[in-house]
């Protein structure tokens, strides 16, 4: 069931842990590899951890759509890689008459030698709001996680991100050996107000921001799974 919330909500998805680099109403998403052109990182939007250790990233989707979503790690700076289309490939999502969708079909968990990123989980499923991931055994004061959506209903996929095909979001990290442990059972499980202030337009939008958060909370909405 849909709701209509009176709020402007840009945003399609949204990292709740570790802490958006973003406010949830800030910028389209579209731009690699964080979501919004230029994007700088923030000193008070900055989540401290201990390397090596196991998190729970946790999320919204504020704006379904169908696909996967991805989480990888950056030990220095900000660049990741595209995925890969795959020639031909539709799945479940071709619509009729197109055979030539090119949406990746190869799991790229691994480190990228390109990037010197790391893929720490792909093809997380469609409908999840949280991932059990386990940080790099390292310590960097210019990390950075993203997690991106990639959808299945923009077809035909391409790496120039010309056809909208993905949405990012990024977290800014640091790992140090002296950070406290996180239980990965509660973490991102935030017991303040979620994100809320002023952004720009952008994408498709609905009802959304930091109103929606509390409302789809209290509604027991948020931990929903998509129907199939």
């Amino acid at each position: 069931m849909f709701l209509a919330w009176p709020f402007a909500a840009q945003a399609h998805i949204h990292l709740t842990y570790p802490q958006s680099r973003t406010d949830m109403l800030t910028g389209d998403q579209k731009a690699e590899h964080c979501g919004v052109l230029d994007q700088q990182r923030d000193p008070t939007r900055v989540t401290t951890l201990r390397p090596g250790e196991t998190i729970t990233v946790t999320w919204m989707e504020t704006i379904n759509h169908p696909g996967h979503f991805r989480i990888a790690f950056q030990p220095n700076g900000s660049l990741f890689t595209i995925p890969a289309a795959t020639a031909g490939n539709c799945g479940v999502a071709c619509p009729a008459g197109i055979t030539n969708c090119n949406y990746p079909t190869a799991n790229q968990e691994g480190i990228d030698a390109t990037t010197g990123s790391i893929v720490l989980k792909d093809f997380v499923a469609d409908g999840l709001l949280s991932q059990q991931i386990t940080l790099p055994d390292i310590e960097c004061s210019n990390c950075t996680l993203q997690f991106f959506q990639l959808m299945t209903d923009k077809c035909p996929y391409t790496t120039d991100l010309a056809s909208d095909d993905i949405y990012f979001n990024c977290a800014d990290i640091t790992l140090s050996n002296t950070a406290p442990m996180v239980d990965a059972g509660t973490s991102g499980m935030p017991d303040a107000p979620m994100d809320s202030g002023n952004g720009t337009s952008g994408g498709c939008s609905t009802g959304g921001g930091a109103g929606l958060v509390v409302g789809l909370s209290l509604l027991g909405l948020v931990t929903r799974r998509r129907r199939n």
